[in-house]
């Protein structure tokens, strides 16, 4: 079984994602989580960021399983992310990797970006979780903030709005619903409703 959740930054598909995994016994994987993890790699081993077949070579021997959320969340890794997120050749070195965790017993729940148009374009249950950027910038603001963490609402919604235009605007892979997935606009919705709407999708397609 595999379930690909795709949408925009914070809409809360990553705590959606890690409620079903949990909720049905299946694998978890944040594929953004697998470019930070080899950025992180290019930055610890004191490597450039720029030479795409290092990254590629990085990229190849990161290990899927364990990644850690707290360490991989550093805004700094995120933006060196960024930058090998576009090299074409990591982006196919992680993308098989991805779909070889997909195959995992009894069953796997990928979150990112581009899981039922790219990566799993097969998977049983399709999921397209959004919301609109001021939610999802409240959202983002709230966490931080509950962190300890001084914020600037306007700045975090100027920052998402440009994430969501370079992912949906990009030539490799866009940001966009499969044709066969099921939205889930959680603006309205609390996390407990979203899982519950998303735990109906995925019963009905275990019955099939």
């Amino acid at each position: 079984m595999i379930i690909a959740i795709d949408g925009p930054a914070a809409a809360g598909k990553g705590t959606l994602s890690r409620r079903i995994a949990e909720d049905y016994g299946f694998h978890h994987l944040d594929t953004g989580l697998t470019y930070r993890a080899t950025a992180k790699a290019l930055i610890d081993a004191g490597l450039p960021l720029d030479d795409e077949l290092l990254a590629e070579e990085m990229a190849r021997q990161i290990e899927l399983a364990g990644l850690d959320r707290a360490v991989l969340s550093a805004h700094s890794i995120g933006e060196a992310a960024s930058k090998i997120a576009v090299m074409p050749l990591v982006r196919q070195a992680l993308v098989e990797a991805q779909r070889a965790f997909s195959k995992r017993a009894p069953g796997a729940v990928l979150d990112g970006r581009d899981i039922g148009t790219v990566v799993c374009p097969d998977a049983q249950v399709k999921l397209y979780v959004t919301a609109s950027p001021e939610v999802r910038a409240r959202r983002r603001f709230d966490e931080i903030v509950a962190n300890g963490i001084p914020a600037d609402y306007l700045e975090i919604l100027a920052d998402i709005v440009k994430r969501d235009e370079r992912d949906m605007g990009r030539a490799d892979s866009p940001l966009r619903p499969a044709e066969d997935a099921h939205l889930l606009d959680t603006s309205e919705m609390s996390i407990e409703a979203a899982f519950l709407a998303a735990k109906s999708i995925i019963d009905a397609a275990l019955k099939k």
